[in-house]
């Protein structure tokens, strides 16, 4: 498959898109939120300490700013007593008491605003440590998983695990936790300030509630399926922009611009529609609230106004109860918020934990080989090997071979034969159902996984580089291999030549995805890297399928001197590259039906003669 083709085939997961205005998108729900959430609880308990400051300080915060209110009321009342003694002929207002009051009112701002950075700051630590955490375990839970469990999943849901899922439980968890005990806090402490002012307005204050919920609860019923739809949509036509545009030589080659275009503007279509209205339904919740807190504040005034008349409170009190009553929707709304932030840190979370539980691939063996990777000879037995990806279904029934030191290899056979099936399970990626592979006697399960790769120097057909320099990505072979082993290796592999022509050479700057040198290039590029490494064992896996004829032969006589003395397996659909092997292993449905070297094959007229013949009548 072509990198075009590749390009249109990827599915990456859709973005998340803009929520509506006071958030009140409905968030993603977890599968088990109490279980989750518990789950949360534990891993984060060795913050345990910074979690309780955090508590503390957004308290003291909190309380700070609620009684705030009360004793700028006390400053109003003392300016309105002042204005009426001195209409009564008496000495005013008294500017000291009411500079004393605002002295301790600034204190009191002064001391929440310190509290909330203290929280702010310390609470960024625990997200940003926990986030920190999760990646590292994430990265390291890829490298320990089996080869099976990324024949079931893809890519970009793993890749979703330690991008969004992790960048949502950092940011989520900094905003929720501090927003929680914030809100509650002030619902709170407002309650008992407006109940110390006056319990009848306080009890007409808590009727507005109801009314505002219920509005509120009528808006997000309507708004939520337009939401999920919204999302829906977005994920579309971000998917559909993505694969346009990395398969866009492909869509200029067959002229699908406009059918392109024509689907783009039908889910484009859709997208509107929905986005219009949620935001429309969502917008409409600030006004509603507006509204029905305006219509409590006309109640309090004119029931404070009533009250003030009667004794029973001072005009101080009526401003500070106003500013209680504002302040008491805000906390309410919050808490709605946070209901929804928490859905996403559970779902987002859920995910985490999902993938960290996975069942991981035994690393270490049971019983430790006499002998250490790097002291192996290279002889390789086969003996009565049975696999299948499926346990049900064994597309390996009994293959059996016998490799010495030195030789070299080759597969041969249809696609799907099961050629790169048994150097996985050569290399441990997978293990046999039934049978063993040996190294010089000893069975591969005897050995860790990762030390017995070390023995295998591997080239496969699809290519694999990093973003760096061309020497960075030849030296990833052997990390303290010097400039000149370097350069070795690319001449080894006829890589040398094309490097000096590149701007920079060696030095070049690869990018991402490695498109600044050809498919061609980047093979030999990876051949450079596998002479480099110098293993017992060699695999090459199609390693030449990407080059010329002319550069193919070259190749292949830097590899006859390469692998002189190692054991070398190839596996290859031109069959005239291993015309020279030592043994060839022709395969049919798993099952090895010839064996030996091209000119014994070619005489038995057998399988591998008609497929050898097949190729040249082809190529005619």
């Amino acid at each position: 498959m072509s990198e075009q083709n590749k390009h249109m085939t990827i599915k990456r997961p859709p973005r998340k898109g803009p929520g509506g205005p006071g958030g009140m998108m409905p968030a993603e729900k977890a599968k088990d939120f109490k279980g989750t959430m518990q789950k949360l609880i534990k891993y984060m308990s060795k913050y345990h300490v910074a979690i309780i400051i955090v508590m503390l300080f957004t308290v003291a915060s909190t309380a700070f700013n609620v009684i705030g209110p009360k004793v700028l009321g006390n400053a109003t009342t003392e300016i309105f007593n002042g204005l009426v003694d001195k209409i009564n002929g008496g000495s005013g207002i008294n500017f000291t008491k009411i500079g004393q009051i605002l002295i301790i009112l600034l204190a009191l701002y002064g001391f929440s605003a310190l509290c909330n950075f203290i929280q702010g700051y310390v609470m960024a630590g625990i997200s940003q440590k926990t986030a920190f955490r999760l990646r590292k375990e994430i990265s390291e839970k890829i490298h320990r998983l089996p080869m099976n469990y990324y024949d079931k999943k893809t890519y970009g849901e793993i890749l979703s695990r330690i991008t969004n899922d992790v960048d949502t439980l950092g940011m989520t968890l900094n905003q929720s936790i501090t927003q929680l005990i914030s809100s509650v806090a002030t619902l709170l402490g407002v309650l008992v300030m407006m109940l110390t002012i006056s319990p009848l307005m306080t009890l007409i204050a808590l009727l507005i509630l109801p009314v505002s919920g219920g509005l509120i609860g009528f808006i997000i019923k309507r708004s939520q399926k337009y939401f999920v739809k919204q999302q829906e949509y977005l994920g579309h036509v971000n998917g559909q922009i993505e694969e346009t545009f990395g398969g866009h030589q492909v869509v200029k080659l067959f002229g699908a611009e406009e059918s392109f275009e024509k689907e783009f503007e039908k889910v484009n279509e859709e997208l509107y529609d929905s986005a219009w209205k949620s935001q429309f339904f969502s917008g409409m919740s600030q006004p509603i609230m507006g509204f029905v807190g305006n219509l409590g504040y006309v109640a309090v005034a004119v029931l404070g106004g009533y009250l003030n008349i009667k004794g029973v409170i001072e005009v101080g009190d009526i401003q500070s109860f106003i500013q209680y009553v504002r302040q008491f929707t805000q906390p309410i709304t919050q808490i709605a918020q946070v209901s929804n932030q928490l859905q996403s840190t559970a779902a987002a979370a859920e995910r985490i934990f999902e993938f960290l539980e996975e069942e991981e691939e035994e690393q270490t063996a049971k019983n430790h080989a006499p002998v250490r990777a790097s002291q192996l000879a290279g002889d390789v037995t086969f003996d009565h090997v049975k696999f299948g990806y499926n346990p049900e279904k064994i597309i390996i029934k009994n293959f059996s071979a016998q490799i010495k030191q030195g030789q070299k290899i080759a597969i041969v056979g249809p696609t799907g034969a099961g050629k790169t099936t048994m150097v996985k399970l050569l290399m441990r990626f997978y293990d046999v159902t039934d049978g063993a592979i040996l190294i010089d006697g000893h069975n591969i399960k005897d050995f860790d996984r990762t030390e017995l790769r070390d023995a295998f120097g591997m080239v496969l057909q699809d290519t694999w580089l990093f973003k760096g320099s061309i020497m960075e990505n030849i030296r990833y072979g052997r990390l303290d291999a010097t400039d000149q082993e370097v350069i070795e290796a690319a001449k080894a592999a006829h890589a040398h030549r094309f490097i000096q022509t590149l701007p920079g050479g060696y030095h070049m700057e690869l990018n991402e995805e490695a498109t600044n040198v050809s498919q061609g290039q980047k093979q030999l590029l990876t051949i450079a890297r596998a002479i480099l490494a110098d293993n017992k064992v060699l695999i090459l896996d199609e390693a030449t399928s990407s080059v010329d004829t002319r550069t193919e032969v070259r190749i292949q006589k830097a590899m006859d001197n390469l692998m002189e003395g190692r054991t070398s397996f190839i596996i290859a659909h031109r069959l005239s590259t291993i015309r020279n092997a030592d043994l060839i292993l022709v395969m049919k449905d798993g099952d090895i039906i010839e064996q030996g070297n091209h000119d014994e094959l070619m005489a038995k007229e057998g399988f591998y003669a008609n497929l050898y013949n097949s190729q040249f009548e082809q190529s005619a």
